[in-house]
């Protein structure tokens, strides 16, 4: 069992090497991307919810 961690352990660092990571720009251009869609989706289903309770407010109050 103690054997089998170890193994697993070397085999996880061994892969972890081959591991290529992004440069820095391209990850500092991926969040602004990653956050200015989320702020966007934040404003249009906010400005929807708005519109959409408005006129559940008229259709019920008649």
């Amino acid at each position: 069992m103690f054997n089998q961690a170890i193994e697993f352990l070397k085999e996880s660092k061994n892969e972890l090497s081959k591991v290529v990571f992004p440069p820095r720009n391209e990850i500092i251009s991926s969040t602004i991307v990653v956050i200015l869609t989320v702020i966007f989706l934040s404003v249009f289903l906010g400005v929807v919810d708005l519109g959409l309770s408005k006129l559940m407010s008229l259709l019920v109050m008649g």
